[in-house]
């Protein structure tokens, strides 16, 4: 399936922010931005992703920050009402 094909069925722009413990100093935290085109409110994507994150990489998570925008919406997609072309 396409972006575009994702995004008109709901899929939005999503952002995660992931602070997850230093595996060699566990009382600091390191940031890990993620972004990927997911659908809320259940994040399957998202999930798949902190679910492998949890059983593959040794850093422990902290907490994770989303936001999300929609990129593509009804309201703009528009068709051209003329095409010019300039040489």
């Amino acid at each position: 399936m396409s972006n575009l094909e994702r995004q008109l069925k709901g899929y939005r722009l999503t952002t995660a922010e992931i602070l997850y413990h230093l595996p060699d100093h566990p009382d600091l935290l390191q940031s890990f931005v993620w972004q990927t085109l997911d659908m809320a409110p259940r994040y399957p994507v998202l999930r798949k992703f902190l679910d492998y994150w949890q059983n593959n990489i040794e850093g422990r998570l902290h907490s994770v920050r989303i936001a999300q925008r929609g990129i593509v919406s009804a309201a703009e997609l528009r068709f051209a009402g003329a095409e010019l072309t300039l040489h």
